[in-house]
């Protein structure tokens, strides 16, 4: 008989791609592996880490989800979708944003990130340049790496809302660049870019021909009377160099439908189709039947967890300010919030190992989304306002 010890060894002699070696795990799932060990001790943990709804979806969207499996709505599909829920997202895209797009600009994939991937892979050669967020969403770089590209991190500052540096992408853009990609309302940090960053950003695209991938998945989530984020697809000349990136998990507490979509000129839908059919082959029928319902839907229910979220907001923007050591600025966007603890004399991952132990508070480092995100925290407020103001009461007793 082998022994184990054997076939360990045997597999860590074999040969692996160079593709792969870049990626590394998120650190929302580390903080909580560690969150969950201390549960199993008998330790209380509030959880801030991780980015996801904390309402169920919505009960009209469920029912036609459910109402499709019991049709028969269970066969494959185009890779891009299937017709009618790519009309839905046309339709409803077009609304939202001011322009007009046609059901066969969109393709449908099962979650947001096939999005950033498949279109990633179609644009980014070997040796191409690619300007990111940073701290940003982990599955940028993650992406660029893969498909070859060479990461250029922008940072985000926090006097500018944590928008774009633009000083230093006007320094960093160049012949080289074939990508920017933007996130607007941000992961981590909640900002929005302003329109008149917009501009310039869209200025530069145009000036070195590049593509612009705008992740827009939490456009919807704002705040202070704002409808919808800006989005850089809707300026003069930006559509046909734009994808866009969204989906349902966030607005409509669908995470583990798995569904979301891009919007792109139709020669870039064919071939992200292409990656889609030999990769995922279809997006499940029936989510894409529930997809429609959220859109075409009742939208109050919407409208209730967005101001719902806006209370949170503003109780941990609050309560994080009353910290000392500790500053937060109201986002505009999105459900984190990203406070700066530069005053607590720690780095980012000795403050999170800190609250997790003695506070009983998970969330994240700032450098989980980059080297520009030490100095700083990314708390999710997907929680409810007793267990913002409990986590603010704990933390409270071990600073002091």
């Amino acid at each position: 008989m082998i022994s184990d010890s054997l076939i360990t060894r045997h597999l860590n002699n074999m040969s692996y791609a160079n593709r792969t070696n870049h990626l590394k795990a998120e650190g929302a799932y580390a903080v909580l592996a560690k969150a969950q060990a201390l549960e199993a001790d008998g330790q209380e943990i509030i959880h801030f880490e991780i980015g996801q709804p904390d309402f169920d979806t919505f009960s009209n969207i469920s029912k036609a989800g459910m109402d499709a499996i019991t049709a028969g709505k269970t066969r494959y599909t185009p890779p891009a979708g299937t017709p009618s829920f790519r009309q839905a997202i046309a339709m409803d895209a077009s609304a939202r944003r001011g322009v007009s797009i046609s059901p066969e600009q969109v393709v449908v994939g099962p979650g947001g990130k096939p999005h950033i991937f498949f279109p990633t892979l179609a644009l980014v050669n070997p040796g191409d340049e690619v300007i990111y967020p940073n701290p940003g969403f982990p599955t940028y770089e993650a992406m660029i790496g893969v498909a070859g590209g060479i990461p250029v991190p922008v940072p985000l500052v926090e006097e500018n809302n944590f928008s774009f540096d633009l000083d230093v992408f006007d320094k960093l853009i160049n012949e080289k660049t074939k990508l920017i990609i933007i996130n607007s309302p941000s992961n981590p940090t909640g900002g929005i870019i302003r329109k008149e960053d917009l501009e310039h950003i869209a200025a530069a695209a145009k000036k070195y021909d590049c593509w612009v991938l705008s992740d827009e998945i939490y456009a919807r989530i704002v705040y202070d009377g704002m409808e919808d984020a800006p989005s850089i697809y809707a300026l003069p000349g930006m559509a046909e160099r734009t994808v866009i990136m969204d989906g349902f998990s966030k607005t409509y507490a669908m995470t583990g439908w798995r569904l979301g979509y891009g919007i792109m000129p139709e020669e870039l839908v064919r071939r992200v189709g292409l990656l889609l059919t030999h990769s995922v082959g279809s997006t499940a029928e029936f989510t894409q039947y529930a997809g429609t319902e959220a859109l075409i839907g009742d939208q109050s229910q919407v409208d209730a967890v967005i101001a719902e979220y806006e209370r949170r907001r503003n109780a941990i923007v609050d309560g994080l300010n009353s910290l000392p050591g500790v500053s937060c600025q109201k986002p505009q966007g999105a459900f984190y919030v990203f406070p700066n603890i530069k005053g607590l004399g720690k780095t980012s991952d000795e403050v999170v190992n800190w609250f997790i132990e003695e506070a009983g508070v998970a969330l994240l480092p700032g450098t989980s989304f980059g080297k520009f995100g030490e100095g700083y925290l990314r708390l999710s407020y997907a929680n409810s306002i007793e267990n913002i103001e409990k986590a603010i009461e704990k933390m409270a007793k071990i600073i002091k």
